[in-house]
This record gives structure tokens, C-alpha cells and sequence, in this order.
């Protein structure tokens, strides 16, 4: 690193400017591991058992003001009453960690296993109107095998229309999705080989659905710059229309360009060489992927986000931080559990919620 990037590196390091708009917490620290084991990956260790002292130690280390955290993208496999109380009691804890601490966390609200529309619509209601959450977390996919759904299947039109109604930001992140064949190396598990082409697939499906067209109210932003998105987009534009999708091509482009797009884990100048080509810079977010990799992984596509935009300051401001204002103006204030219809959060909201409920500080 020349002395350049080393130098606003430490200035980053001394004061927090950015916004981290991909940052996850995991309160079951045996269910992450052994979901590393079955995907092929390695948290770092010093960030299992994973508590908000090592989000902040890290956030100030990598000059990150606010995190919005966010569950980690895990599918389950059926819709249910444990799914349901599951979720519920992530959503409450992320809302508690923000109350303790309001001008370093905010968090997309998870949602059960969407064939539960029902239980979706009203968790989005409760995670918005009660506990204040900045948007929502979707996965590319939910289901197994021949029976998974990617997010834009019609059974969903009702969750994306409520999103919709709401003008609602919705993180969207590939699902650890294994291929019909085994993930080639040790080295290139399914958060390395995989999930990128599962964010491309959400994306694609819906563009060419029409969905993101019909829905444009809601604002996605898809993780880690799109994965493969950028580099498919012009695939997707002929060749699904040659296939039969009305849009025309162009139109198909100018619908992958609608999307936000995340930085974390793929700041490099190629990748953002392609973003530059496909989108303005209003229209890229800072991401770390905070706590699945270490500080030391995130500081490195850090200073390559810094050095592509050395000599773009304005732009590289938008990136880290005023994008993100701009698309959530309550970022950063006091998240009242008790708004203004008087909805307090009672026993029966937290459905039992026990120990998992309680920010341990």
C-alpha cells in the first residue's frame, strides 16, 4: 500500500465516517459454525461468539460510524410457528441493540421462510411500525432442491407489493446455495463460488418477471455489488428476450440499472471498473460483511474502494456515507419502541423470547 492510501487509512481509522450497510450479528454461535462446516467457510475466530463489543471494536477500527446490521442468510426449510418465533425474536434483539446504542446500529428486519406470507406481512408491520427497522433482509431463494422459490415468484406478490405500499429499502443477499456439484476446493466454498450467482439469479428474476418494473417503490440493494449481476446483465437483455420476455433489451438494462449495489468483499478496480459502466456512484453503498471475515479482509477492499476514488472526493464521500443518509434519513436517531400508536413491545410480541431478546452489553 503506498503512503497515499496508508495515510487516509489511519485518518479513517481516527475518525468513524462511513456507513456500513452490510454487517451481520449472530446470536447462535453453534448454529453458524456448523452452517461453516456444511457451505465451506471459516468465520474468524475472534468474531465467534459474536457480541456488539465485537462489532464496535471492528466498526472503529474500519472508521464505521453506523452498521446496519443485518441476520445472516440462511434459509430455513418450511414455514412454521418456530420459524416464526425465531425470526421474532432476532428482529426484537436487533431493535433492542439499537436503543442501547442509536448512533452506531441500525437493522433490516428478517423475515420467516416467505411461503408464510401471512406471518410476513405481519412481521413487516411490527418490524417497521414498532421497532423502527431501516428495511427489511430478503435471500435470493427460499426451499430446497426443485422446491425452492427466488424472491420474485408470484406466491411473494403480496410481500412485494406491502414493500411497495411502503416505500421500503430491502437488502438483498445471495443464498448459501449449493450447486449439483460439489464446490470444486477447499479454498472455494459456497460463500466464494456460489452466493454471487445467487444474487445475480434474485436480480434476473426480478427484472425479466417484471417485478422490479411493478414494484419499483421499493429500493433493493443487492449485496456485494451485484455478485455476477454487472457482467450478466447484457446476457440477460438479449438472450431473455430472444427467449420471450417482453422488455426489450434496453429496457432490461435499465431495470438491472435501478438496483443499489453493496460493496463489501468486492471493491477491487476491475468490479468497480464494470459498476462504473453500469450505474452512477449515487448509486453504491459501503459494505464490509462484518463479522464473517476478519477486519484485516475488510480493510483490504476498503483501501481498494480508496484508491479507485483517490482522485473522485465528492464521489467517494457518496459511497461511504451520503448514499446511505440519502436512502435512510432516520439512520442514526433514537429508534422509539413506543411510536405514537401507542403499540408498546408487550410479552406476546416477543413470543416468548427468553434470553436471545436481551442485549448483553
Amino acid at each position: 500500500m503506498h503512503d497515499g492510501a496508508h495515510s487516509r487509512s489511519t485518518a479513517a481509522e481516527r475518525v468513524n465516517i462511513r456507513i456500513d450497510v452490510h454487517h451481520h450479528f449472530f446470536l447462535d454461535a453453534q448454529k453458524k459454525a456448523k452452517k461453516n462446516l456444511e457451505v465451506g467457510w471459516r468465520t474468524p475466530d475472534e468474531n465467534l461468539p459474536w457480541r456488539p463489543q465485537t462489532s464496535l471494536a471492528a466498526m472503529d477500527k474500519l472508521g464505521v460510524q453506523i452498521a446496519i446490521l443485518s441476520p445472516p442468510p440462511i434459509s430455513f426449510t418450511s414455514p412454521g410457528a418456530e420459524n416464526r418465533t425465531e425470526v421474532r425474536q432476532q428482529n426484537i434483539y436487533a431493535s433492542q441493540l439499537c436503543a442501547a446504542y442509536p448512533s452506531r446500529f441500525g437493522f433490516f428486519a428478517g423475515l420467516p421462510f416467505l411461503d408464510d406470507v401471512r406471518g410476513s406481512l405481519e412481521e413487516i408491520a411490527f418490524s417497521l411500525d414498532v421497532l423502527g427497522a431501516d428495511g427489511v433482509a430478503l435471500i435470493s431463494s427460499y426451499g430446497d432442491g426443485n422446491s425452492a422459490k427466488y424472491v420474485a415468484d408470484d406466491l411473494y406478490d403480496p410481500i412485494w407489493k406491502e414493500l411497495d405500499r411502503r416505500h421500503a429499502v430491502v437488502f438483498l443477499h445471495g443464498a448459501q446455495t449449493p450447486s449439483s456439484t460439489p464446490y470444486p476446493h477447499p479454498w472455494l466454498g459456497v460463500p466464494i463460488s456460489e452466493v454471487p450467482n445467487e444474487t445475480y439469479k434474485a436480480a434476473a428474476h426480478l427484472v425479466v418477471s417484471g417485478k422490479k418494473r411493478r414494484f419499483h417503490n421499493v429500493n433493493i440493494i443487492l449485496a456485494h455489488l451485484g455478485g455476477s449481476t454487472p457482467f450478466l446483465a447484457p446476457r440477460v437483455a438479449a438472450l431473455s428476450h430472444y427467449m420471450g420476455c417482453p422488455l426489450t433489451p434496453g429496457q432490461i438494462i435499465e431495470d438491472f440499472k435501478s438496483f443499489y449495489y453493496e460493496t463489501a468483499l468486492s471493491a477491487h478496480e476491475t468490479t468497480l471498473t464494470a459498476m462504473a459502466t453500469l450505474v452512477p456512484s449515487d448509486r453504491l453503498l459501503f459494505g464490509t460483511d462484518f463479522p464473517a471475515v476478519s477486519t484485516k479482509t475488510a480493510e483490504w477492499y476498503t483501501e481498494n474502494l480508496e484508491n479507485y476514488f483517490a482522485g473522485r472526493p465528492l464521489d467517494l464521500a457518496n459511497i461511504m456515507r451520503d448514499n446511505a443518509l440519502r436512502l435512510f434519513p432516520n439512520l442514526g436517531k433514537s429508534k422509539d419502541q413506543c411510536p405514537s400508536d401507542g403499540h408498546h413491545i408487550s410479552a406476546s410480541d416477543q413470543l416468548h423470547g427468553g434470553p436471545q431478546c436481551s442485549v448483553n452489553l
